[in-house]
């Protein structure tokens, strides 16, 4: 990876904000600050978690260089593209995924509200949590993810946020047309429709 634009975060896991001081090397070589968007709450954790990256007078020189951005559910606009955030349930927790023209990533959830559905109908691109096979209390089955997929009509869907109990070959191989796993390091390029 050559560049980080920007990071837009679901909610404030400790599996989804710890690899945040990661960033320096793109802020050396990018010689700017890298915007994060997120909900305001999740902003906070942030915050508190990387508390030395945003003391008005660092004690360190090699800190990650940010800047927050609150967002809610309304869209906003990102390098032109707009960026419409999802609600979606984790558990009881209300977290968000994000559209991006016909593509949308959805992570951790365990439920889609109706509302967000609408917005998820029909895309060309499409990333769902598919944690397992065996029922989790705050994530996704394949097999419920399958429904979704189903019911949703995506031209490509990829299950993320995987666990180890799925071997990835012997998985893939039973996944309908369409529906793949991501994998590390993945890369899809998205063409905004006019």
């Amino acid at each position: 990876m050559e560049r980080i634009d920007a990071i837009l975060y679901t909610h404030a896991h400790a599996d989804h904000i710890l690899g945040l001081d990661d960033v320096r090397p793109f802020n050396y070589r990018q010689r700017a600050a890298i915007p994060i968007y997120a909900k305001q709450d999740t902003l906070d954790s942030i915050r508190r978690v990387f508390c030395y990256a945003f003391e008005s007078e660092p004690k360190e020189t090699s800190i990650p260089r940010l800047t927050l951005h609150a967002i809610d559910d309304r869209p906003f606009d990102l390098f032109g593209l707009t960026v419409t955030p999802l609600p979606v349930m984790h558990g009881a927790q209300e977290i968000l995924g994000f559209r991006f023209g016909p593509a949308a990533y959805i992570t951790d959830q365990s439920d889609i509200p109706a509302g967000t559905k609408e917005k998820l109908r029909n895309l060309d691109v499409l990333f769902l949590d598919a944690l397992r096979h065996k029922p989790h209390p705050t994530h996704s089955t394949v097999a419920q993810s399958l429904k979704w997929v189903q019911e949703l009509k995506p031209r490509q869907t990829y299950f993320t946020h995987i666990c180890h109990d799925l071997g990835h070959a012997r998985t893939e191989a039973t996944l309908p047309p369409g529906v793949h796993l991501a994998y590390d390091g993945m890369e899809i390029e998205v063409e905004p429709k006019p």
